[in-house]
């Protein structure tokens, strides 16, 4: 069964052509991060119109890329939410039309469950067989900071989520305080390795036996030890702090920061791990491809771990047809005229 997953909730446009929800035969990658690099973020307004310029072509190339006609694609699976509401509309229209004039099945996925399925697009995961399961999935980007037990593909439920900033929020805030460009995660794991990590002690969110997330008093400390740093105090602007901080003091703090925010994702892990006991683990989204959390999540799960590719971290469309394809399976297909965007898409 081969599968094209369309994927718009933010700043890329992603296009997959996926065979039995894990083989990529492509995998196809619009980014925007140039356009809002000025910004320091993401402008909805401005990424929705990239949308629209690029959705079709971008379609196109990965439909030839994977020496696909139309005739040769059994169903279109598409984010439907969450996401920012501009994006959605694009995808979610686009896949619509698709599936109506090319009368193809339509699936609608959850762009949050479906960053898990990247993992079954990897060899040691043998595309989320039934033996893998239990499966214990932390799933951490810009915008959420999930934990989710799978008991099947379909069968899963929430354990844990951010009740404030996502740990990929807090980087690219943190990045600002220090000069970096957007996105930040990834700036600040390339400055990293130039600091000491003990240098700042930050706090950790204690939420008692929850296992949710916060990042927010985080930031915050960041913020308090940063202006410290350079003889300030609360009022001093955070404008003022990239201009006044060493090199050293910057990357002092992105190796701090990063060390904290690692800590307390692969604490939560860790946690419901012991109590759930689960037959695998994994992680998922854009923070995923941080290194030093891979380097902790393997330092302390007692479970072998698989980690995808970085280009199965972020946004893309082949996570999108993974998931897509057990919908498939269970003949959870969507009528295209009953199809929504929803930006606030829950689990």
């Amino acid at each position: 069964m081969k599968l094209l997953g369309l994927e718009t909730s933010c700043d890329e446009t992603a296009a997959a052509v996926v065979r039995d929800g894990r083989e990529v035969l492509s995998n196809i990658v619009a980014s925007q991060i140039d356009i809002h690099k000025e910004y320091g973020g993401v402008v909805p307004e401005v990424a929705a119109r990239s949308h629209i310029e690029v959705v079709l072509p971008v379609i196109h190339e990965a439909l030839e890329k994977a020496s696909c006609t139309w005739d040769d694609i059994d169903g279109i699976a598409v984010t439907a939410g969450p996401g920012l509401l501009g994006s959605l509309l694009i995808g979610t229209l686009t896949a619509r039309t698709i599936a109506l004039t090319r009368h193809k099945p339509l699936y609608a996925v959850n762009h949050v469950v479906a960053h898990t399925f990247a993992n079954a697009l990897i060899p040691e995961m043998a595309g989320f067989e039934p033996n893998i399961f239990p499966l214990l999935s932390l799933s951490a980007s810009g915008k959420h900071s999930e934990l989710l037990l799978f008991d099947s593909p379909l069968n899963y439920r929430l354990l844990g989520r951010t009740r404030d900033d996502a740990a990929g929020e807090a980087f690219d805030k943190v990045a600002r305080m220090l000069g970096l460009e957007y996105p930040g995660g990834p700036k600040i794991s390339k400055l990293a390795p130039l600091g000491n990590e003990q240098a700042f002690q930050l706090p950790k969110a204690n939420l008692g036996g929850s296992y949710d997330f916060s990042f927010s008093g985080l930031k915050t400390a960041t913020l308090r030890a940063l202006q410290t740093a350079i003889g300030g105090d609360f009022r001093t602007l955070s404008t003022e702090l990239p201009h006044r901080l060493t090199d050293q003091q910057k990357a002092d703090m992105a190796a701090s920061f990063q060390r904290t925010v690692c800590e307390t994702l692969t604490g939560q892990l860790l946690r419901a791990h012991q109590e759930y006991q689960p037959k695998s683990v994994v992680i998922a989204g854009g923070v995923s491809a941080n290194q030093r959390l891979r380097q902790e999540v393997s330092r302390q799960l007692p479970v072998a771990m698989h980690y995808a590719p970085i280009e199965y971290c972020t946004d893309n469309g082949a996570m999108i047809a993974a998931l897509g394809y057990h919908l498939a399976l269970a003949q959870a297909s969507i009528n295209p005229l009953e199809l929504k965007a929803d930006p606030s898409l829950s689990f």
